[in-house]
């Protein structure tokens, strides 16, 4: 029944993303899944548009160098997904002849791919049947279907089952409504003011016909940003993408003021592979060209 509802509204109100159109392919949509992660549609547009034009084919941006890939991601956040991205984009090219694979286990072989992104290029990228489950969906299930007014911490297991459970058995169909049903959680169906009125569901909503029960469950942390070490790392990245090449200690040392942090944060980006320390005592991008060699 849900299905019913959905699709048809999802045809006429669906968002124009460039991932969703009928000529991107789905190495397009893997790209889409890892920059979404974590991360407002409208800052991954013009990054997903760019890093597209550049390197349209996983062996395109299995061949660029790591400072690249890293100058490309911008300020995304998160930076770790465009190195697993890379390695991901490698992967396919050797080990897949260049062709993101359908197959939901193979896409869970590749770096950086987890339970959410596979069923997600499988279901956008290749119109399957897979149950696709985000926070959105989550949420939208928790009402719709269980009428409770959110849908709590993450239960795996049961919320693939419950995704499961509302697929239509047509492949592209299903493709269709797993996309409907993110996109409902996305700009209908928020956490605070959802815009229940002209809801496509509305008339079969179960969290409706409970009279809308407030959530009481375990509240989400808020995650600050100001102060933290993902800022400080992200500022030390900032020094070095926009370098043309190698920099000094004290370009570093000039991002942040406070040197415990600074250095507790410069150590992490090395241990994850985002920064190299070169032998002249200089930092750069990983796979960074040094002028002369």
């Amino acid at each position: 029944m849900l299905a019913e509802l959905l699709v048809p509204w999802f045809d006429e109100h669906a968002r124009d993303l460039p991932w969703r159109r009928p000529e991107t392919t789905p190495w397009g949509v893997l790209v889409s899944e890892f920059m979404l992660q974590q991360t407002p549609v409208k800052r991954v547009e013009p990054i997903w548009l760019d890093w597209m034009r550049r390197w349209p084919t996983p062996s395109e941006l299995a061949a660029a160098p790591q400072s690249d890939v890293l100058r490309a991601w911008g300020k995304l956040g998160y930076p770790r997904r465009a190195l697993r991205l890379h390695a991901a984009a490698s992967a396919i090219a050797t080990g897949h002849g260049d062709i993101v694979p359908s197959d939901v286990d193979e896409l869970l072989a590749l770096p950086g791919v987890g339970a959410y992104t596979a069923r997600a290029v499988a279901a956008f990228g290749y119109q399957r049947r897979a149950p696709v489950v985000d926070t959105n969906v989550r949420r939208v299930i928790a009402r719709a279907v269980h009428g409770a007014g959110d849908a709590g911490p993450p239960r795996t297991t049961a919320d693939l089952a419950d995704a499961e459970a509302l697929l239509p058995s047509d492949d592209l169909v299903a493709a269709r409504f797993s996309a409907a049903l993110m996109e409902l959680g996305a700009v209908r169906c928020t956490v605070r003011n959802p815009g229940c009125e002209g809801c496509p569901v509305f008339g079969e909503c179960a969290w409706q016909a409970h009279g809308r029960p407030e959530y009481t469950g375990p509240s989400r942390p808020v995650q600050r940003f100001a102060g933290t070490d993902r800022q400080v790392r992200g500022r030390l990245l900032d020094v070095l993408r926009d370098a043309p090449g190698p920099v000094p200690r004290t370009a570093l040392d000039d991002a942040w003021s406070e040197p415990a942090q600074r250095d507790r944060c410069l150590f992490s980006l090395l241990t994850d592979g985002l920064v190299e320390h070169l032998p002249d005592g200089s930092f750069a991008l990983p796979g960074e060209r040094v002028p002369g060699h």
